[in-house]
């Protein structure tokens, strides 16, 4: 293993941007289609894998979308989140935010309660056998309607307390933040965290990140590359104190070749940005630490690089402040033990 790479490996971390439906493996894909007497269109696990190409934000969604139909009962769920916490365990992850979209699975008639019950059953189990603490953030689907979405923030209210925060992802094309503006005031009023999704490059971009900033009043932006080109929408970012969770895998499907410029151009403005793995079973299995070697690899991260982004990711993680201080204490306690043998 490379000296970076064992770095990267033994860095305490946080992971901020994962969809859990995104985290869905081709051989558990499989095991829950078996499952649940769902016939798939191949022929084994390669063939599946194989058939991951996209090229743009609608590809990979309709990709992404397909996996969620295996899941159907309170045990599929609870694998699936297990599944990724034991994962992430591995890689030296102490705390995942994890979204999960409710109405990919409320449209097909499986029940709020069913999702977040086997969700909540695998986190905990999850904690108990690996250590690592998470919690969830319930994401709408912004291509569905705006009634759509409070049909579902209505069925959550009764689980909230198992629920840190609301976010809003996939097709942005025509489904600005201010679509879901009401939805999120009164998540606001109900103690709900807020985040919302602002993609590389897509329509009307721009004025999306300006709607979540200020019209929304979220206190993380999902990606939010473009940013970058507008300097009132840095100033605005860096006056309220926003996070950033980017996700160099996903970066460069945008923008191949760029060197993660996204990054790169976040960091050296001083930015508060972390990173995260987004959807890693269809990413070429690119989870957390795979993602941030990509950083290293095309735009030079360093150890000191990624302790910073790594005290951002606790800084900006929706928990009280004695966990808080206790992630800080550890990732001090590395970065202190390896820069030091370093130099």
């Amino acid at each position: 293993m490379q000296p970076i790479a064992k770095f990267i490996a033994g860095l305490p971390k946080a992971e901020l941007h994962v969809h859990l439906e995104g985290t869905l493996e081709a051989e558990l894909k499989f095991e829950l289609a078996a499952r649940n007497a769902v016939d798939l269109p191949y022929a084994d696990v390669e063939a599946m894998r194989a058939s991951y190409v996209y090229h743009d934000l609608p590809s990979f969604l309709a990709i992404f979308y397909e996996g969620s139909f295996v899941l159907h009962q309170e045990a599929d769920f609870r694998d699936l989140v297990y599944a990724y916490l034991k994962k992430v365990a591995s890689q030296n992850v102490l705390y995942a935010e994890m979204f999960f979209d409710p109405q990919q699975h409320t449209d097909r008639g499986v029940p709020f309660a069913t999702m977040i019950e086997g969700l909540t059953r695998g986190r905990l189990e999850a904690e108990r056998d690996f250590g690592i603490r998470s919690q969830f953030i319930l994401c709408f689907v912004r291509e569905r309607s705006a009634q759509s979405a409070m049909a579902v923030f209505e069925s959550a209210l009764p689980y909230k307390h198992l629920i840190v925060g609301l976010g809003l992802d996939s097709d942005e094309k025509d489904n600005p933040p201010a679509k879901f503006a009401e939805i999120f005031r009164r998540g606001r009023e109900e103690g709900f965290r807020l985040t919302m999704h602002c993609d590389v490059d897509q329509q009307n971009t721009h004025e999306h990140i300006r709607q979540a900033i200020e019209d929304i009043g979220v206190e993380r932006i999902d990606h939010g590359a473009n940013l970058l080109d507008r300097p009132e929408l840095i100033a605005a970012a860096k006056e309220r104190g926003l996070f950033f969770t980017v996700c160099p895998y996903a970066n460069e499907m945008m923008r191949p070749g760029e060197n993660q410029s996204i990054a790169r151009g976040m960091l050296d403005l001083g930015l508060r940005l972390t990173l995260n793995s987004d959807d890693p079973a269809y990413m070429e299995g690119k989870y957390i630490n795979e993602n941030m070697l990509m950083a290293h690899e095309l735009a030079g991260f360093g150890p000191e690089d990624f302790v910073t982004v790594s005290r951002n990711a606790f800084d900006a993680a929706w928990i009280d402040e004695d966990l808080r201080a206790e992630l800080h204490g550890r990732l001090t306690a590395y970065a202190e033990a390896q820069l030091m043998v370093a130099r």
